[in-house]
């Protein structure tokens, strides 16, 4: 059986109540099992120690390319998808990632499933089958996700960094592969590829390669046995981890301006030095140290220097890890246009900010105050999914000693400065290179990345050049920054009464507060989610901009204090609704109400900077003009909402209106956006009753109260909510555009079935039917017939109206063929509801069942639920206690009933909108499509504001207060 750990060797946090245990088997495999009696979900996650750095020579992608064909088919499972099919139906999921030096794959599946689901999964690494059919199939897949991410600036610009490198370091390699390198290459030198699959596969797929994280319901006994019997059969060869020796970058890659010319209309600046990989001192943790230094916005910090000139909209810093030997540390900025002119000075004055932390930095106050916080955090962390946590540590388990497999670097305690210095020495002006990207250098390029194609050209700079872009720089006061008076130090639990549901303690004619104690989860954290329903918000595009410069510049504004607060675990978010804004505090109750008071008071004094208001502009447009470069996908759900939703306006007119705003418009804006609102608060975790009405008051007397109130109530006849567009019954829509973007060659279609507002019977039907259909949706557009690696089929739910989406995005298709083979599977679906079995019925609808009882992990989780409710105006907090109840009660008749009626091709009730937006590669294919002769019950749409004009809308489901009671007070 091997050696195993128990808990007590195993460093895990106070709150965790989970068991865990180390083994390694007689095959050398290590795993970690993790029992927790709570949990409605059984995860895995194998992290195998190869990856692209071990691709063969002229066969890119091949490690990639396998990491696709291990879910096709095993030897004991032969039926095709059947893994993804079976998580699917028993309420979880399948996924997989290829990183440089290793490869992960995980599921998630209803607690029950546990044994089979885990049998299931090691059969990847037991006996996998490779059919060729299979291989010509999923090479597809992969050329279709490298499509995908071609025209990505992330992508493209990461490719760079790799090019730019030794060629005889693995860090130079292509790493994900596409048909060039996975079929057409190796046909024209006479390899097969499926053999070269499989050759790989046998060489590194070893079990002493092998870190497993196994988690389920049962005890760590019964999970134990399951393991060994499951994953002893993986053989073991002994093979060794790669080894790689030097740095990625010779001299040449150092000290060098690579000036590249992005997809995106956007100035960033990359500044790299090569680094040993800090790994090897996660307890000193020196590229935390130094990134907590670097990348702070505090006042002081370089990044508020490069604010206040108005250079820079974020910073960031990090470390990089390209192997166990070496790392990068960057620094990224977002420049501005003037930013982009100055990108010498930006450089000399990191430079300038490292010089400090050389002078001053290294201090054990700041290392204590990161170790604090830290610990904090890592003992009243979160319940995060089961899949996530197991990806979390068995992609880490290599690296750490098994005590601090949960730890990982998170409790950083030993200071030690000559270990910082070490690594700061190497941030120095003879190890860096910088990469500038901007569309300023189209036509100033003479090199062509051969991968993604992207423009660059490459300057040498000398030993001196740093030294006077330093004396050049302005003088800016840099500074350390000071300590964080954030941090919580009161995290003691409060008692409160035990409540179910959120109640409504208070409702006058400016606000209603919901409360909800935590009863569940036990942590020292508070939310208080805040809407303010403002009629004059959202009412124009005009004033929608405006809205939206306005929490820009909130934001703006505080970023140097609520740095702070975010560092401790303690954030804020504003972000636009319908009918106004919502603003949400959440993180350690101890400081929140300081945080949450600074921010009310930002709103309630504010006022414009024109300076600031020019760089929010300036980002803001810039994110309008970059829409054209998204992928067809985001454009075609764009159109979706733009001929649906009532209150939304195209987004070239936004674009026209907000280059015409000026810091004006704006003060006069403001007051009249807050001159009248109805403000909805709900506030839960660890805070007492009284303390949520004291905030309430506090919030009425900011904005409703005082000599010259900002706020009066809103009038009910003001407080217009948006509804969606009725489709008729019987009828087919059809717009069909071109890509926005003219060089990106991928078409998209939404096929988007509308059925029913919100009603329980008919919620739980369409869910079951969702449920049932996803994976086999999946399995026939996506692995049967390649139509593209985006192909999902999701339940849409907008504006209290339910409904059925296909997605597929593709660049070996048109739209309209695409349409025709969501139609064909519909068809085909229909066979298999009805040929469905009792027993087959049943299981579906009881693993729905179980997936819709599955617990909140997790405070937030249960409040973004009852915050849904609430600013929905539904009030259904009891919804899943409700549906499940509907669900016992769903027999297969009326499943099959309900799909004939709304969803059935030819159904009467059958409404759908078909969204096609062509690609460069199907131009040719839109203008026979537009001039195709359309049936008598298809509407082609020309004019998308004629058609919603012309189209009913379907009642606000919203609720209101007025027969509502106020829940008295228990004592």
């Amino acid at each position: 059986m091997g050696k195993t750990m128990g808990d007590r060797g195993i460093i895990k946090a106070r709150n965790d109540k989970r068991e865990y245990r180390r083994v390694v088997l007689e095959n050398s495999l290590e795993a970690l099992l993790v029992s927790d009696p709570d949990t409605d979900k059984c995860a895995a996650s194998m992290d195998v120690g190869v990856g692209h750095f071990s691709d063969p020579p002229g066969i890119e992608g091949l490690a990639h390319f396998l990491e696709h064909m291990l879910f096709y088919a095993s030897e004991k499972y032969p039926e095709e998808d059947s893994f993804d099919k079976y998580t699917s139906q028993h309420g979880g999921g399948t996924n997989a990632l290829t990183g440089s030096d290793h490869t992960n794959y995980h599921f998630v599946a209803n607690a029950d499933c546990f044994e089979e689901a885990l049998d299931r999964f090691s059969q990847f690494f037991v006996k996998p089958l490779m059919l060729s059919d299979a291989v010509k199939r999923e090479i597809k897949a992969v050329d279709s996700e490298f499509q995908k991410n071609f025209l990505s600036d992330s992508w493209r610009i990461g490719q760079l960094w790799s090019h730019l490198s030794m060629e005889a370091h693995p860090y130079h390699k292509f790493g994900t592969g596409n048909r060039q390198t996975l079929e057409v290459q190796p046909k024209a030198k006479g390899i097969d590829i499926r053999q070269e699959l499989i050759k790989f596969y046998e060489e590194n797929y070893s079990a002493n390669l092998m870190h497993l994280v196994v988690y389920g319901k049962v005890s760590l006994d019964k999970i134990q046995d399951l393991v060994v019997q499951k994953f002893n059969a993986i053989s073991n060869n002994n093979r060794s981890r790669l080894h790689i020796s030097g740095d990625p970058c010779s001299w040449e890659h150092l000290q060098v301006l690579v000036r590249a010319v992005p997809i995106c209309d956007d100035h960033t600046l990359q500044v790299q030095w090569p680094i040993p990989c800090s790994i090897h001192h996660y307890k000193e943790v020196p590229c935390g140290f130094l990134t907590h230094l670097i990348g702070h916005e505090g006042e002081g910090s370089l990044f508020h220097a490069l604010k206040r000139l108005g250079w820079a909209t974020s910073l960031s810093a990090y470390e990089s890890f390209v192997d166990s030997n070496s790392s990068f540390f960057n620094v990224f900025i977002e420049m501005t246009d003037a930013g982009n002119e100055h990108m010498q000075d930006i450089v000399g004055l990191l430079f300038k900010y490292i010089g400090i932390i050389h002078q001053f930095g290294i201090c054990e106050w700041i290392y204590n105050e990161i170790a604090a916080v830290s610990k904090t955090m890592f003992h009243n962390q979160d319940k995060i999914s089961p899949m996530s946590y197991v990806v979390s540590i068995a992609s880490h388990m290599k690296l750490y000693p098994p005590k601090d497999w949960l730890v990982k670097s998170s409790l950083p305690s030993k200071f030690n400065p000559s270990i910082i210095r070490a690594v700061l020495e190497r941030l120095s002006s003879r190890n860096f290179r910088i990469f500038w990207v901007s569309k300023n250098f189209e036509g100033e390029t003479n090199m062509v990345e051969p991968w993604y194609a992207t423009a660059y050209c490459v300057d040498k700079l000398n030993d001196s050049t740093i030294q006077e872009w330093m004396q050049h720089a302005p003088s800016e006061h840099l500074r350390l920054p000071v300590a964080n008076q954030f941090i919580a130090t009161d995290l003691s639990l409060k008692k409160t009464d035990k409540v179910m549901y959120p109640v409504l303690l208070r409702k006058t004619s400016f606000s209603t507060l919901w409360y909800k104690p935590d009863t569940a989860f036990s942590v020292p954290k508070a939310t208080v989610h805040l809407k303010f329903n403002c009629p004059y918000a959202c009412n124009s595009p005009h004033a929608e901009l405006l809205a939206r410069i306005f929490k820009h510049l909130v934001f703006d504004y505080l970023n140097e204090y609520a740095y702070y607060a975010e560092l401790a675990g303690l954030y804020y978010g504003i972000c636009r609704t319908d009918d106004g804004f919502e603003l949400n505090v959440s993180g350690y109750n101890h400081k929140l109400r300081v945080l949450l008071d600074t921010v009310l008071k930002a709103m309630a004094d504010f006022t414009v900077k024109p300076e600031r208001f020019s760089v929010i502009k300036e980002k803001l447009t810039k994110s309008y003009q970059n829409f054209k470069f998204d992928e067809p996908r985001f454009h075609a759900s764009y159109y979706r909402s733009l001929i649906l939703n009532d209150h939304s306006w195209p987004w070239e007119e936004d674009l026209e209106i907000l280059e015409t705003l000026k810091p004006k418009d704006l003060s006069g804006f403001a007051p009249t956006m807050l001159s009248r609102a109805f403000l909805e608060c709900y506030i839960a975790g660890n805070i007492e009753r009284n303390e949520a009405e004291s905030i309430v008051h506090h919030i009425e007397d900011v904005f409703f109260n005082g000599t010259y109130p900002i706020s009066k109530p809103a009038l009910p006849s003001q407080l217009m909510t948006s509804r969606l567009v009725t489709l008729d019954e019987g009828a087919s829509y059809v717009y069909s555009t071109e890509g926005l973007n003219p060089n990106d060659e991928n078409s998209a279609l939404i096929h988007y079935i509308q059925i029913h507002q919100d009603d329980i019977i008919l919620n739980v039907r369409l869910q079951l039917l969702a449920f049932i259909a996803r994976h086999e949706a999946f399995h026939q557009l996506r692995t049967v017939e390649q139509l593209g690696y985006v192909c999902s089929l999701t339940h849409r739910y907008d504006l209290g109206v339910h409904g059925l989406q296909f997605t597929v995005q593709s660049a070996v298709k048109c739209p309209k063929y695409i349409d025709t083979r969501v139609q064909s599977f519909l068809k085909s679906f229909e066979s298999k509801l009805s040929e469905m079995s009792k027993v087959e019925f049943e299981s579906h609808l009881n693993a729905l069942i179980e997936s819709k009882m599955e617990k909140d992990k997790n405070l937030w989780e249960e409040c973004e639920r009852h915050w849904e409710e609430i600013t929905d105006r539904t009030f259904l907090f009891d919804r899943v206690e409700t549906e499940v109840a509907a669900l016992r009660e769903l027999t297969k008749q009326e499943l099959i009933a309900f799909f004939h009626e709304h969803i059935r091709i030819g159904a009467p009730k059958r409404k759908v909108l078909s969204v096609r937006v062509y690609g460069s590669k199907h131009s040719s294919d839109l203008e026979a499509d537009k001039n195709e002769a359309v049936g008598p019950n298809t509407v082609l749409i020309d004019d998308i504001f004629s058609f919603r004009a012309s189209q009913p809308l379907y009642g606000s489901p919203r609720r209101g207060y007025e027969l509502m009671e106020v829940h008295s007070s228990s004592k």
